[in-house]
């Protein structure tokens, strides 16, 4: 699984942290930005690298991004803009595995106002979002048809 890893000035810091992590573990990452801190960087760029990356990925090997900015709710509006991009905000471990068990989220996006200062925490975060497999049951289907 690629994981595409993007962030603004506000989650600049914890992007660089996932990263590392995400890397140690084994997966196979892209930072899609931005490549240094810049207090005048604007979310919806980074955002839509990550999910044009997402939806041009032919591996098949479902591809996922992980959008970091101050609340995770700017990231995951302007990521959700694109068809086929299921985004969402995400604070703790039982949303990380509802929205991929029901959703089929293919972004997450995390508020580094809440967890950067949490390692263990976003860790968790990550790692059951990254575990948790989609039911596919014929309802999540039919609604994600429904969104799409």
């Amino acid at each position: 699984m690629k994981i595409y890893l993007g962030a603004d000035h506000q989650g600049f810091a914890m992007k660089e942290q996932v990263f590392a992590y995400l890397a140690k573990r084994g997966y196979e990452v892209e930072d899609v930005g931005d490549r240094e801190l810049d207090t005048k960087d604007d979310f919806p760029e980074f955002a839509q690298m990550a999910a044009l990356q997402v939806l041009g990925d032919d591996s098949k090997d479902d591809p996922r991004a992980i959008l970091i900015c101050g609340g995770g709710q700017g990231m995951c509006m302007a990521a959700n803009r694109f068809r086929g991009i299921r985004a969402s905000v995400i604070w703790d471990e039982y949303e990380a595995k509802m929205t991929r068990n029901d959703n089929d989220s293919n972004v997450l996006c995390l508020p580094s106002r809440v967890l950067a200062e949490d390692k263990t925490g976003w860790q968790n975060i990550i790692d059951t979002w990254l575990k948790t497999l989609f039911a596919a049951a014929p309802r999540y289907k039919r609604r994600n048809a429904q969104i799409d």
